[in-house]
């Protein structure tokens, strides 16, 4: 019966689509799934020590059909600060860390060079470019590595060695593994570049991130008490170590989440980005402490965002990059006097990472804008932003929906930022037009106005076919401060998702979409958010796509890899405290209800949100009503599609599932195969 009624709906759509989704004379066509998923992005940018060029890694998607499997290809490429970019390493290969050297005659990075080989090796090239030369083979794949200020040494991040012989054990079937405790530890190595002789620190705990003091002779490391994820989200803190003896110096006493740290030029502090305290969702707040030991100072208090990165100026100031709601706060802190933030940003691009020595006065970053991905920025101090790569001319061939930042109120009169598309200028608008609303995982995660589409979001080719796309900052979301942050903790699926169909609510009485047209989806506790729609909220929303979501808040506990950050910074409670709390705040319990064409989809080795909770929605759903549900399952995929094929059917079966209840006939789920092999075909004739 419930299947029927949707029919229904789906039937009167298809004629009034006709209407809004012709579309009108232009040349230019929106971006496709196929463009989006193919589109390359910035991941890294580091200013050279003359403060002349900056080194970047690109990442390069596979072709589509023609590539073998695998995730994106990661080249290093130099531009200088006129835009002049040339490439270094390019091609089929995957790099993975890269650095300069301190004297800025050369490059190094971390990579396989061919396929067959085991682990990830240590090149250098010259900055001058040239053929790149192995300078290190490990007994196990180099993590990131961090040349020291006197150029005499390379500290880098590497698993502890396998057992020896592991390798033939494995051939005969002894392949055991003792889960989480055979997780090996990440440990300090330095590499000694006059003889290439390689030394173990042996150090208490796993380690994740590493700074030199500027003389050399320290170096700050982040240490766990263990490699598990969840003590790296809970549990690290930083530890001052002398470079020579190994020997520890000093800890920094953090507490919860920790952020990036450095040191300052002289040597005597240590700033780093970190948390109000256990419960703080987020490392947002920027401290400094003396290097030698005493009390942290936080340096921007009560700020109403949160810091993102942080580089120094001088011994005296600080470079912070924050997200400050819907953009990016790039400003100056003294350590001498802790003020409060000036005016909040209102535009610019999205700067997502920023490096540069102290001294430098221009400072590299990685930045996007709602017309690109991320390119590399040079920023200097009294001027815009200036963009110096362009890695996607396509972009400028094709038609964007129309981006603005946008307020509106929750239903208890809170105000809630969100990022909101039109549909492309190619195609008329009327009230009733489809509307999907993307959620952000977390909670604490948040939407800045820059470049929206991605594989699992691909706004603007949705865009492109009429859909309004909407990208809301609930309440639990960063960007907003600690307080904010802290909303939805104890309270699993109220308030926070209300604000999500309030959003809905204001933008049909704007008159921006169909009541009856509506679709949502999102990853992690987005795919949560997406669960509990398509269920408890089942009356709201039309189709619903839900990504490595969570399902049941009980099993969750026992299943994933995160209880304890969960219950610091999410539930505030355990299960067995109140099992039927936790239960009533599960999609699974409200199962029942379901209306809402849901489709889900997640890999199969997600060590965050175990795979059973797609399946328990799913079989749920299927046993207890007549409603469309699909599950869909990538093999070798984690906590997101990493793989270019993965991401690409991903995109594919989301476009096809809105399409099919937001525009479609609605009704039987459209064919669960998609028809790749025509097109692997089409691609080995060309």
């Amino acid at each position: 019966m419930r299947t029927e009624h949707r029919r229904g709906h789906r039937i009167c759509v298809l004629g009034l689509m006709i209407a809004w989704g012709s579309p009108q004379l232009s040349q230019a066509q929106p971006l496709s799934v196929e463009e989006i998923v193919s589109l390359k992005r910035v991941t890294e940018a580091q200013m050279s020590p003359a403060g002349d060029k900056i080194a970047y890694l690109l990442s390069v998607p596979r072709t589509l059909y023609e590539d073998d499997d695998g995730e994106a290809y990661r080249e290093l490429h130099v531009v200088d600060l006129d835009g002049n970019s040339r490439p270094y390493v390019s091609g089929k290969i995957e790099i993975k860390s890269a650095a300069w050297s301190a004297d800025g005659e050369a490059i190094y990075f971390v990579a396989k060079r061919e396929p067959e080989e085991a682990f990830t090796s240590l090149f250098r090239i010259s900055a001058f470019g040239g053929e790149a030369v192995r300078i290190l083979s490990h007994e196990e794949s180099i993590k990131a590595i961090y040349p020291s200020p006197d150029g005499t040494r390379i500290a880098f991040l590497a698993d502890e060695a396998p057992i020896e012989k592991k390798e033939m054990l494995e051939a005969k079937g002894f392949k055991a593994k003792v889960y989480e405790e055979s997780v090996p530890i990440r440990l300090v190595w330095m590499l000694d570049l006059s003889t290439e002789e390689v030394s173990v620190h042996q150090l208490e705990g796993s380690a994740s991130d590493l700074s030199w003091a500027s003389d050399g002779k320290r170096y700050a490391v982040a240490l766990a008490p263990t490699p598990l994820i969840d003590d790296s989200y809970t549990s690290r803190d930083i530890f001052v170590i002398d470079a020579t003896s190994a020997k520890m110096q000093n800890r920094m006493q953090s507490v919860g989440k920790l952020g990036h740290f450095d040191w300052s030029p002289d040597g005597k502090r240590i700033a780093y980005v970190g948390s109000v305290d256990i419960n703080d969702p987020s490392a947002g707040r920027l401290y400094v402490a003396s290097s030698a030991g005493g009390e942290r100072r936080e340096l921007v208090p009560e700020y109403q965002g949160h810091v993102a990165d942080l580089i120094w100026m001088g011994d005296d100031d600080i470079r912070y990059l924050g997200i400050r709601g819907l953009w990016a706060d790039y400003a100056v802190a003294s350590v001498i006097n802790s003020q409060a933030a000036g005016k909040a940003p209102v535009s610019g691009p999205i700067i997502r990472k920023i490096h540069a020595k102290a001294g430098q006065t221009v400072v590299a970053a990685v930045a996007d804008t709602p017309a690109h991905p991320p390119e590399v920025f040079v920023l200097r101090d009294g001027a815009k932003p200036k963009r110096l790569t362009h890695s996607n001319p396509i972009i400028n061939d094709r038609i964007l929906g129309r981006q603005e930042a946008i307020s509106y109120q929750a239903r208890d009169g809170l105000p809630i930022d969100a990022v909101l598309i039109h549909p492309t200028s190619n195609v008329r608008q009327r009230n009733s037009g489809p509307l999907i609303l993307f959620i952000h995982g977390g909670p604490e995660g948040n939407h800045s106005n820059g470049w929206m589409s991605t594989y699992s979001q691909p706004a603007h080719a949705l865009a492109g076919q009429g859909y309004t796309v909407a990208y809301p900052n609930y309440r639990g979301s960063t960007g907003r401060g600690v307080e904010f942050s802290k909303l939805g903790q104890h309270d699993y699926a109220e308030e926070e998702f209300n604000d999500i169909v309030d959003l809905k609510k204001h933008l049909i009485n704007e008159g921006l979409a169909g009541a009856d047209h509506v679709g949502i989806s999102g990853g992690s506790y987005g795919g949560y958010a997406t669960m509990w729609a398509a269920s408890a909220l089942s009356d709201e929303f039309a189709a619903a796509v839900a990504f490595v979501g969570i399902s049941n808040q009980l099993s969750k506990f026992g299943t994933g890899d995160i209880p304890y950050e969960m219950y610091h910074v999410h539930s505030r409670a355990w299960p067995w405290e109140d099992w039927m709390w936790m239960l009533r705040r599960s999609p699974v319990y409200h199962a029942g209800k379901t209306r809402t064409p849901l489709l889900i989809m997640g890999g199969d080795k997600d060590p965050r949100v175990h795979p059973s909770q797609s399946l328990e929605m799913y079989r749920h759903v299927k046993l207890r009503t007549d409603t469309p549900v699909r599950l869909v399952i990538y093999p070798g995929e984690e906590h997101g599609n990493k793989h270019t094929a993965a991401q690409y059917d991903y995109a594919l079966r989301f476009e096809r599932w809105m399409n099919h209840y937001l525009r479609g006939p609605g009704g039987e789920p459209p064919a669960y195969e998609l028809d790749h092999l025509t097109r692997l075909e089409s691609a080995g004739s060309e």
